[in-house]
């Protein structure tokens, strides 16, 4: 239950345990399967699991079966994720065989998909998995989680390295991930989300402790924009602009672009731009400011946020959340959780229809799409 045991879960076993979180990430990778008792469609490991392609069970507290007290370290079990059942021992009809590879190591030929008027990008968290899903038809990745980044290779605080003398860590450690994705998509564009990580999460880090405050909602709390401009953090922010520049300018990668996470309000989408805009990323023709709309205010006052962005990437589980006033990763009211309801797709309907009255873009990144045929 403790990320920091994850060095102790090898390649292949079955990751059992309460819920997952960025921190879990070097451990998933390693899963053959996870399986939590938390969680729903929209949760951390629903999440992950589909982009990595490992089999996985979440919330099994909303059936009244704990994983973690019936599933211990040492057996052996069968998971089967598309019905949702644990079976134990080994179920041999239910094991997939491995297929060969493509040749080229290529996941599909594009020439196989008919073109589309609307554009499709992915969204991408692990760099590594870069390569193998270029091949793919898609128009670039409209969502790049920098968390990852910093889970699998930094470790460490930002704030806690700069107080060590080392703030280089984090530009080169963040520019080698970015670049590897820019790198094997070019030329389509890469939409960089900068971090967006809770406070409970930054804390997992190495140091972290020292700058983090122990929030009861950090799901509302200091995360995205709030961070950027506060005093307190705003020189970690500029490591990440200055990863950025680097793959922009150092490595020529100009087909890299970045998206603000959790903007409340229209002063702080100024305060970020305007921070940008002083560490040299200014928006232009080659440089685009794309903005996560996962916030009422976001389509309330989009009218307001389009002087400062290019566009949208609608975060439908943290809208739909937020519009429904329903925690999503909460097994006694997730039945209520739904991107469908009317609500959210007004709201999405007037976000489209503000945007483009001031040619703004408008994407989607939640899992409403994947999940939902009818939102395409």
């Amino acid at each position: 239950d403790d990320p920091k045991d994850i060095d102790q879960f090898k390649e292949g076993e079955i990751l059992v345990t309460l819920m997952t979180s960025p921190d879990w990430v070097p451990a998933m990778k390693k899963a053959a399967a996870i399986v939590t008792n938390n969680g729903g469609m929209t949760c951390h490991a629903a999440i992950v699991s589909r982009e990595m392609q490992i089999p996985c069970i979440v919330g099994t507290k909303s059936k009244q079966v704990a994983a973690t007290d019936v599933l211990k370290t040492g057996d052996v079990v069968t998971v089967d994720a598309t019905n949702g059942i644990v079976y134990m021992g080994k179920v041999d009809s239910l094991l997939k065989k491995d297929k060969p590879a493509a040749q080229g190591g290529q996941v599909v030929a594009a020439e196989t998909f008919a073109p589309t008027a609307t554009g499709v990008m992915m969204n991408l968290g692990d760099p590594d998995l870069a390569d193998k899903y270029s091949s793919l038809p898609a128009d670039g990745i409209g969502l790049m989680r920098e968390e990852f980044l910093w889970t699998t290779f930094i470790h460490e605080h930002p704030l806690y390295l700069i107080e060590q003398g080392h703030p280089e860590k984090v530009v080169d450690m963040l520019a080698d991930g970015i670049s590897k994705v820019a790198r094997a998509m070019a030329p389509r564009p890469v939409v960089l989300r900068l971090s967006d990580f809770k406070s409970s999460e930054y804390r997992k880090l190495k140091g972290g402790e020292k700058y983090e405050p122990h929030e009861p909602a950090d799901l509302l709390g200091w995360r995205g924009a709030s961070r950027y401009y506060d005093p307190k953090y705003i020189e970690a922010f500029k490591l990440e602009l200055a990863a950025v520049k680097k793959v922009r300018n150092e490595f020529g990668l100009k087909n890299l672009n970045v998206m603000i996470p959790f903007v409340r309000t229209v002063d702080e989408a100024r305060k970020v731009t305007d921070i940008m805009r002083n560490e040299g990323l200014v928006r232009n023709a080659d440089f685009k400011v794309y903005m996560m709309a996962e916030i009422p205010t976001n389509i309330i006052l989009a009218d307001q946020f389009n002087q400062y962005v290019d566009g949208y990437s609608i975060g439908s589980n943290d809208l739909a959340m937020l519009i429904l006033g329903c925690d999503r990763n909460n097994d006694t009211v997730a039945h209520l959780f739904d991107e469908r309801n009317l609500a959210v797709k007004r709201a999405i309907r007037h976000l489209i229809k503000t945007a483009h009255k001031d040619g703004r873009t408008v994407s989607i990144c939640g899992q409403a799409p994947s999940e939902y045929p009818e939102f395409t």
